[in-house]
């Protein structure tokens, strides 16, 4: 279904709020945004709310399936205020987002679905899911050269650090990291610093007063922890292609990268499997 924007979906929509869990896409461009829906749908979702500009053009099956929301992404805050938004409609229902030619991936998610990892993670009494964005680039800039390509993507296989996290006082958060990667660590020349780490909480369940900050964590600082006091808990990977397009997009850093690959590329394979085996996401003790 198709809304005249937001506030119209606020108004009109608010049943696709009911059951969750949700997903919110934002279309940032056109590029791989069919995919991204079709993704997002087969890893169980109930709900699709897309994002996006006028100009997307889908297929009408696929539209039929989601609730498309006109949205522009270029105003400062948008991505916040539509979080917020949907937040205070939606209390109680888990919600995730991320962007076009971004891929959730968690553990197992061959064989379980993304509402049987929530329902673990209400047993574990955790409201929110810490997911690590692991950059993709496609293996040739040169036939790719907006550096997308669902067929040869490549990724690191190592490169990632966490550092703790520090509150105003200058103490460090329990636990709390930021974590650090790919090739916003790579070319960190071209990456304003607020924007290099790559955890983000992109699963949650919403509840009132629970607001998104621009540095993609919560007002509520147990949202923002990766476990439990007790024991570790489920990690979720967020397979981007964000990151590689903007590089290659940006006038200022496009011509001093050639290709992304270096030693420790290795071609992604689009299992969880790979992912847990590199440590970029963990079951916690769902086995």
């Amino acid at each position: 279904m198709r809304y005249q924007g937001l506030t119209d979906f606020l108004k009109t929509g608010t049943t696709a709020l009911t059951k969750g869990p949700v997903a919110m896409i934002f279309v940032e461009d056109l590029v791989a945004v069919d995919s991204t829906i079709t993704h997002h749908q087969n890893a169980g979702f109930a709900e699709v709310l897309l994002f996006a500009p006028d100009a997307l053009e889908l297929p009408e099956a696929l539209e039929q399936t989601l609730h498309r929301i006109p949205y522009d992404l270029s105003r400062e805050g948008a991505l916040e205020h539509a979080v917020n938004t949907i937040i205070e409609a939606a209390p109680g229902i888990w919600l995730y987002y991320g962007f076009n030619a971004e891929y959730l991936f968690h553990p197992f998610c061959e064989t379980r679905s993304i509402g049987e990892l929530l329902a673990f993670q209400n047993e574990e009494r955790r409201d929110a899911v810490l997911a690590y964005v692991v950059d993709l680039y496609a293996d040739d800039l040169g036939q790719h050269p907006d550096a997308v390509s669902l067929d040869h993507a490549l990724m690191d296989k190592s490169g990632y650090y966490a550092l703790g996290r520090m509150d105003e006082q200058g103490e460090p958060r329990e636990r709390q990291l930021d974590f650090f990667g790919g090739l916003r660590w790579r070319f960190e020349e071209h990456i304003p610093a607020a924007r290099r780490k790559i955890d983000r909480i992109a699963l949650f369940r919403a509840k009132k007063g629970l607001r998104l900050r621009p540095n993609h964590t919560f007002n509520d600082e147990e949202y923002n922890t990766f476990a439990c006091p007790w024991h570790n808990n489920i990690t979720v990977a967020i397979a981007s292609f964000r990151t590689a397009k903007a590089l290659k997009s940006n006038a200022g850093s496009t011509f001093d990268i050639p290709t992304f690959k270096w030693h420790n590329s290795v071609e992604f394979d689009w299992t969880s499997k790979q992912l847990l085996d590199l440590g970029l996401m963990e079951p916690g003790q769902w086995f």
